[in-house]
């Protein structure tokens, strides 16, 4: 039996410094999910009037130090987010089918200015809640495309490294937004915290001009010979990339090729004009709902979703420094910026787990850990253990980050054709956010109902136990499978083709 070769010397000859450019431009994009997500958790009593700052620091006199709301009203204010996400989620599976995955990235960029600055000189509810809003339409967005881009450009054998940098990305944005929440948590310096991510949006928008579009995307709905060039731009000029050529099942005839010869020059962050030659044929989210061999594939897609979720990750993200500060008083706000950089390490750390024990393997021990630590949690804040209670929370967070954090990002890629991997992206996302705006909205709610002690800690344990029972039995094994066929077997594969 041949002996693997070490990721060290994998990575060392796979990853080009082009190809490291293209990640860290396109992962900007999932950064803002994050950041978006995590920016007013620590500024919020600040920001919502209930604590006034000893230091009243200001960002200009002409805008409040705060907005006054009440708790509904800033569940609302955190949850609109979400909205924003779903739409974009649904809309961008069909856009980056349609117009490609570069387009819709550029796209993504120009919520991420937009509501953002409407965020940071918002002076009431309404425009804060639109910003909100805004923002989420260019992460929803960004959160479908950049996992398709990554896994259509990452090197074949490192899939699974790679596609934890979505989740990476997300983790940095939550790390960056808490820590610029704990310093800037003073006077109207917490909109600092929000116009950070409209800088990051243009720095975005600018490093896209260089961005190509993806190979595969072009190789199916353009033209196969430039989707080559692009290919072999990002492997470097030594590698093979035969292999991977022959997996789009793209042919070219010499015909093509002299015709497609002028589209060879086009630079990057341009848009080719559509080739009727090549490949076009895409699937919509209805198509694929309903046809018996993608079914399977959209199931399981939004049950891990779904599952990253309900299992209650952004109770901890979005509202921890409330919660933790009736048993935490004066440690709350640097514990949570603990936990995010927990996050960030851990996810780092475990990149590499998915492609050598497998993702759903990896699934299945984050949901388990993650369940346990509920139960630590709630037990912890009921009974008033404070070093239970930050212990369960810190293992939880790096329990998420093992698989339920970056795996589900993977999947749509890897259970179903490339026809179908925006539908399934999108529904999945879709999914995704519906069960976020659930959390955002009704975790404060519920906790307050049921006596704000931790005992909302015990639901999310039951779901860790339902989505766990769910993905042993239906989702399956994608490690070191090249394509459907090995994945979901040769019946289903049938099925897809005719």
């Amino acid at each position: 039996m041949a002996r693997e070769e070490p990721l060290q010397k994998s990575l060392i000859r796979d990853t080009t410094a082009y190809f490291a450019y293209l990640l860290l431009v396109t992962t900007l994009g999932t950064f803002q999910f994050g950041f978006h997500l995590a920016e007013l958790n620590a500024p919020q009593d600040v920001l919502t009037c209930k604590k006034q700052s000893l230091q009243q620091s200001s960002l200009s006199a002409s805008l409040p130090h705060c907005i006054s709301m009440n708790t509904t009203q800033f569940s609302v204010v955190t949850s609109i987010f979400t909205l924003g996400g779903l739409i974009g989620a649904l809309s961008a599976g069909p856009s980056c089918n349609q117009y490609g995955r570069l387009l819709t990235m550029q796209a993504t960029t120009i919520s991420f200015v937009i509501g953002s600055a409407l965020e940071t000189f918002a002076t009431n509810i309404p425009t804060l809640c639109f910003g909100r809003l805004i923002s989420g339409l260019g992460c929803g967005a960004a959160i479908v495309v950049v996992p398709i881009y990554i896994a259509e450009t990452a090197p074949p054998k490192e899939k699974g490294l790679f596609g934890a940098f979505t989740q990476i990305s997300i983790n940095v944005g939550i790390l960056a937004a808490q820590l610029l929440g704990h310093f800037l948590s003073r006077g109207n310096l917490w909109r600092i915290v929000l116009a950070v991510a409209g800088g990051i949006g243009l720095v975005q928008l600018a490093g896209l001009f260089l961005v190509p579009e993806s190979p595969k995307w072009l190789a199916e709905h353009r033209s196969p010979q430039q989707a080559r060039q692009i290919l072999r731009k990002i492997r470097g000029h030594k590698a093979d990339i035969d292999a991977e050529v022959k997996a789009w099942n793209i042919d070219a005839t010499d015909d093509d090729i002299l015709e497609e010869e002028a589209l060879l020059s086009a630079p990057p962050g341009s848009h080719p004009v559509p080739n009727p030659k090549a490949a076009a044929a895409s699937i919509g989210i209805w198509d694929a709902l309903f046809h018996p061999a993608y079914r399977p594939a959209m199931i399981a897609v939004v049950a891990v979703m779904l599952a990253q979720q309900l299992t209650g990750v952004n109770s901890i993200v979005m509202y921890s420094v409330s919660l933790l500060s009736s048993l935490l008083p004066t440690t709350a706000s640097l514990l949570i910026v603990a936990v995010s950089a927990l996050n960030l390490v851990v996810t780092t750390l475990c990149a590499p787990l998915s492609d050598k024990i497998g993702r759903k393997t990896c699934l299945l021990l984050s949901i388990a850990g993650m369940g346990i630590c509920s139960v630590l949690l709630a037990l912890g804040l009921l009974f008033g253990v404070k070093l239970l209670a930050a212990i369960a929370t810190l293992v939880f967070v790096a329990s998420f980050a093992v698989g339920v954090g970056p795996v589900p990002f993977m999947l749509a890629n890897e259970l179903v054709g490339p026809e179908a991997v925006g539908a399934t992206q999108s529904t999945g996302l879709a999914a995704n956010w519906i069960a976020t705006f659930l959390v955002s909205q009704f975790f404060p709610i519920v906790n307050k109902a049921l006596g704000g002690q931790g005992k909302v800690y015990f639901i999310f344990a039951g779901f860790a136990a339902l989505f766990g029972a769910f993905i042993a039995y239906w989702v399956p094994e994608t490690k070191g499978k090249s394509g459907i066929e090995e994945v979901w077997g040769k019946r289903e594969a049938r099925e897809r083709i005719e």
